[in-house]
């Protein structure tokens, strides 16, 4: 049963202990169910310097939150029967360097054992967007990295370049590029605009700042890995603030967007009459996979599995420079959630755990 009136704010309270304790400049939180939204909280600086507070319009990267867009449209050509979940990969990518007996449910599944290199210097400024080569920045890194890790199947190991050409897979089958499909197939239906959920910045006075906490290990690593005088603007206060930016592989975490779009999104999940896919193919977004000795992995068709108060969920994280946020799904309790904050995450932090849990009447 979901609290509606005890406890109302606690979630509102932590949150805004997390802002004056200098964990995030701004946050939005939502929980709703099929139709209607329970609670909804905001709070902070979209932009610092110029004590810009956040609003419902504000847009976020949202990184590998994008992975659950990606299977959702694999599904939806498996649908069509264009794409087979277990037929190899290689049959739909000319220049595919890993073994044949990798299927598609094994990259959707992480368990293809395709390496998995760090990819925050897989960025490029807002300035540098339109001339950027998709193509020609991968290619030399899936030849680096050309070799497995592990068998098919053998165990879970997360993979953005697994998530790369799961995007290459749609667009060979589609004839439509990554970005295009899913606008069309997914945003279109769900009266999602490009002021919600995008791959480019669709305003960028609605763009809340991504900040990383100036004195703090994490400033101090990500020189290791990019540009920091490129990437990155003077300090704010205790934080310092990084340029607009796009992630490399959009089909991997390249989603841009609000609260709001997400809400949406996992709102038509949560409908059994969706305008996106079956029931009959929307079970196989939620059900775990196992290894080939029987092992569970904790991981569905790029949904995470977990457990909150005895009750099942389906989430997942995305974060970078300068934003992290965590999307989820109880499909027993008909109800879903999301949280975007605009700094640095790099791990899941299962922060909605905290957050739900009010209104999950959690022992």
């Amino acid at each position: 049963m979901i609290k509606k009136a005890y406890a109302m704010f606690e979630p509102d309270i932590t949150l805004t202990k997390q802002l004056t304790g200098n964990k995030a400049p701004s946050v939005q939180y939502m929980i709703f169910d099929e139709y209607d939204v329970i609670h909804k909280f905001q709070s902070g600086f979209a932009d610092i310097k110029n004590q810009k507070k956040v609003s419902w319009k504000s847009t976020f990267n949202a990184f590998s939150v994008t992975k659950t867009f990606t299977a959702l449209a694999i599904l939806q050509l498996v649908e069509k029967g264009v794409l087979d979940l277990d037929n190899s990969a290689k049959n739909h990518i000319a220049e595919f360097p890993y073994p044949e007996e990798i299927t598609i449910r094994q990259l959707l599944t992480h368990s293809a054992g395709i390496p998995n290199p760090n990819p925050l210097a897989w960025i490029h400024l807002d300035a540098e967007h339109e001339s950027f080569d998709r193509d020609a920045f991968f290619s030399p890194i899936i030849k680096k990295y050309s070799k497995t890790k592990s068998p098919p199947n053998q165990k879970f190991a997360y993979s953005n370049l697994g998530y790369f050409l799961l995007g290459q897979i749609i667009e060979n089958t589609s004839g439509q590029t990554y970005e295009d499909y899913i606008r069309q197939h997914i945003l279109k239906p769900l009266n999602i605009g490009p002021q919600e959920l995008n791959f480019e910045i669709y305003d960028k006075e609605m763009q809340a700042k991504g900040y990383q906490k100036r004195y703090s290990l994490m400033n101090a690593v990500l020189g290791l890995f990019l540009d920091k005088k490129k990437y990155m603007s003077g300090p704010e206060g205790r934080w310092k603030p990084f340029k607009n930016y796009y992630v490399n592989g959009t089909s991997y975490g390249g989603l841009i967007g609000s609260a709001d779009g997400f809400r949406k999104y996992i709102q038509a999940l949560l409908d059994p009459d969706n305008p996106l896919i079956t029931a009959q193919f929307k079970k196989h977004l939620f059900t775990e996979n196992f290894t080939g000795s029987g092992k569970a992995t904790g991981m569905c068709l790029s949904w995470f599995k977990g457990t909150l108060n005895d009750r099942d969920y389906y989430a997942h994280t995305g974060g970078g420079g300068g934003y992290y946020d965590e999307i989820r799904i109880y499909p027993d309790l008909g109800i879903g959630s999301v949280v975007m904050y605009n700094r640095s995450g790099m791990t899941d932090e299962r922060i909605l755990d905290t957050l739900d849990c009010y209104y999950l009447n959690c022992k």
